[in-house]
């Protein structure tokens, strides 16, 4: 994987995104914030497990490397990769690569410090605090075509639906909550308008293979703690 260049990857990993992203019906997201059924949204939890497959795929890639040099290599690609999504607006791919990269059996390993400098600049994105404020201003000011993170569109929902009920005291319908639900699938159904224009690779792809080449997480921390075992101090090396 390290031969092929980062923007190539990164538009691979996007094309693959979009098809799977398009297929989702807005009424499945309605849908899964009040039942979670993976019956009734088959493409909903296509696109999830896809965002997970690919994050495992890319915590074994780091980690099954046997040298240190090695395993840094893949994480600075993986870095360089997640800046060329950002430029295509691709947070799905985005995020899925970052919670690799941040991982816990990943994150205690030492690693180059510009390196850890840029992956928290990276993680200032997706920042819990003020409610994920500096991901919904940069999705507020991309244009489309845009692939957003379904996680936190499906978590919004779900608050509003606990939150709220479908009828007011008097009987009425309670306009206020549809209100917010269109806001948010609305915004869902404009990134779905336009498409992009880059081509598929089938030598790229099979570099992927469908992502079914990861590890549990069980077996990603026993070759963490084989690489550094726990209780060993971290050792601090001068900069050349």
């Amino acid at each position: 994987m390290l031969h092929v260049k980062s923007h190539d990857i990164a538009e691979q990993m996007t094309l693959i995104d979009a098809e799977l992203f398009h297929k989702i019906e807005i009424p499945e997201v309605l849908l899964w914030a009040k039942e979670q059924s993976e019956e009734q949204s088959p493409n909903l939890t296509t696109f999830t497990e896809h965002f997970n497959k690919m994050s495992y795929w890319v915590r074994t890639r780091i980690l099954t490397q046997e040298e240190a040099k090695d395993r840094e290599k893949y994480f600075m690609k993986f870095i360089k990769v997640m800046r060329h999504l950002r430029k295509l607006n691709n947070f799905n791919s985005y995020l899925a690569i970052l919670s690799a990269v941040d991982s816990a059996p990943i994150r205690r390993l030492e690693w180059q410090r510009p390196n850890l400098e840029v992956l928290k600049e990276f993680c200032q994105l997706i920042d819990s605090s003020g409610s994920f404020r500096a991901y919904r201003h940069a999705l507020a000011e991309t244009e489309p075509p845009c692939i957003p993170y379904i996680g936190l569109i499906l978590q919004d929902l779900t608050f509003i639906n606990i939150g709220n009920q479908d009828f007011l005291q008097d009987g009425n319908i309670n306009f206020a909550k549809r209100w917010q639900q269109f806001h948010i699938l609305d915004s869902m159904r404009r990134f779905k308008k336009d498409k992009y224009e880059m081509k598929k690779s089938e030598r790229i792809l099979s570099v992927f293979n469908n992502f079914d080449d990861c590890l549990s997480e069980e077996s990603l921390w026993q070759i963490s703690e084989k690489i550094k075992p726990r209780g060993k101090k971290k050792e601090f090396k001068p900069e050349s």
